[in-house]
């Protein structure tokens, strides 16, 4: 006798995220931040974040799966808090020069690198930058990629070049970097051995000089190269007597 077919449970509805549910996870998320900046993330704890949270426990688990869940969502928030995608283009909204819309992303970052009561996202992305974890490739898909994206749009309109130009994604790289390093310095640096650096609106007006001469520079040679019946020619060497 033919087995008779068990019928399949159908499968229950997932229930919708209520609005208190929503302050809770971004209480969490908050919280954890605070925690994961302070103390890093192998020493912070679902317990430490939940009882400064205020909330049970089992939160962490409801809300992300796991702890590593909870601080992938910080690390995207903590990102978010350096510069959102959003935020980048209203930077530029209302700008048609490119080096202009370049100058004032430039100036965003440094102002936010030299800022002494820097929130605790700033932390958070150093913490990972100088230590990467798991968590690191769901970063750099969720909010590193649309950013690099928007960067290497900027950065190649600067260059007049295509943004797939390997020069241009390098130009990204190179402009980026000195706003890196400013926000990784020890803060006792410009304190008491480069005073210059706490001058904000001059670190950012020199570091565009720096960044546009250098990807002037590249430009200049990459359209040499793509065009060299007109290049200037050299001259030829004089022979010592």
């Amino acid at each position: 006798m033919a087995a008779t077919a068990r019928k399949k449970s159908p499968t229950p509805a997932r229930r919708a995220q209520r609005p208190d549910g929503d302050a809770t996870r971004l209480h969490l998320i908050e919280t954890a931040g605070k925690v994961f900046a302070e103390r890093g993330l192998a020493e912070a704890t679902s317990k430490e974040i939940c009882e400064r949270a205020g909330v049970p426990l089992a939160s962490v688990n409801y809300h992300f799966g796991s702890r590593d869940g909870l601080y992938e969502a910080v690390l995207i928030a903590a990102h978010q808090q350096l510069i959102g995608l959003e935020e980048m283009m209203a930077l530029v909204e209302h700008i048609d020069d490119a080096e202009a819309k370049l100058r004032s992303v430039l100036t965003h970052f440094v102002r936010f690198a030299t800022n002494a009561n820097a929130p605790w996202g700033f932390r958070v992305v150093l913490r990972e930058i100088m230590t990467p974890s798991a968590a690191m490739p769901a970063l750099i898909e969720k909010a590193v990629r649309p950013k690099a994206q928007f960067m290497r749009g900027l950065v190649s309109e600067v260059m007049g070049l295509p943004p797939e130009h390997p020069s241009a994604q390098r130009g990204v790289v190179f402009a980026l970097l000195p706003c890196l390093a400013i926000m990784v310095i020890p803060k006792e640096i410009p304190a008491k051995l480069l005073p210059a650096l706490k001058e904000t609106d001059a670190l950012a007006e020199e570091l565009m000089c720096y960044v546009m001469a250098g990807l002037a520079a590249m430009a200049s040679a990459q359209k040499a190269a793509a065009n060299p019946s007109r290049s200037p020619a050299r001259p030829a060497r004089r022979e010592k007597a």
